[in-house]
């Protein structure tokens, strides 16, 4: 069983500073590939919509220091972000569900770019039980916590039914993985020692259609003037 004491001991700038932070790490990447030496908090700016005050703001709590009209070194900024994100530093995942979201996932090589190497997979369905994705193995969810002491993940990927979400969240918590992403629509409970990451494609589809009837209806009323 995972400890239930909080294993946050330090300062985390806030999440929306984090979710700016690899725009950020993209967009310097893509001027290092074009051999770009420096970039300022302004060129960003620009290229981003994000005014250019919230980057510098963003960018200082990675200790590092641009110079003057001139900005940041570009190799050093992409790799200081690199670091911060936890990109630089391989995570072991197993993912817990292997339908059309879960396969993909696992065959989404581009996850090893950013530190996730999804090591195993585990569903109920005999159809994909011991099979491979990737050269990934597949298992029953019964054997979850038996790999669990080969494969030392630390973060379970759940992509399961919305109706079956909390028991697999505590199969993993109980199999001592301390961290879940979770992509179902449902609100996973979780004790302070098990960080969890909650990414509702329904939910994002829900804003967007939203914003979409928002927008039809102004040009709507703009046209009936």
């Amino acid at each position: 069983m995972a400890s239930t004491k909080n294993i946050i001991s330090r300062d985390f700038p806030p999440e929306p500073t984090l979710r700016r932070l690899p725009w950020y790490l993209a967009y310097v990447a893509m001027l290092r590939s074009r051999d770009i030496k420096y970039v300022s908090s302004t060129t960003i700016s620009k290229e981003m919509n994000v005014d250019a005050s919230q980057i510098a703001k963003d960018l200082s709590v990675l200790n590092i220091k641009g110079k003057t009209r001139i900005g940041y070194e570009v190799a050093t900024l992409e790799k200081v972000l690199r670091d911060f994100l936890g990109f630089s530093n391989g995570h072991n995942a197993v993912m817990i569900g292997v339908g059309s979201l879960g396969s993909a996932l696992i065959a989404d090589t581009g996850l090893e770019r950013f530190g996730l190497n999804i090591v195993a997979g585990f569903d109920v369905s005999p159809a994909v039980v011991g099979t491979t994705i990737k050269n990934v193995p597949i298992y029953h969810i019964d054997r979850l916590a038996e790999m669990q002491r080969l494969y030392r993940a630390s973060i379970a990927i759940v992509a399961v039914p919305a109706d079956v979400a909390q028991q697999i969240a505590d199969l993993a918590v109980e199999a001592d993985i301390h961290a879940l992403w979770n992509f179902t629509p449902f609100r996973i409970v979780v004790g302070p020692g098990t960080v969890i990451q909650n990414t509702s494609i329904y939910a994002h589809l829900a804003v967007m259609y939203n914003r979409l009837n928002a927008l039809k209806t102004d040009k709507d009323e703009n046209a009936a003037l």
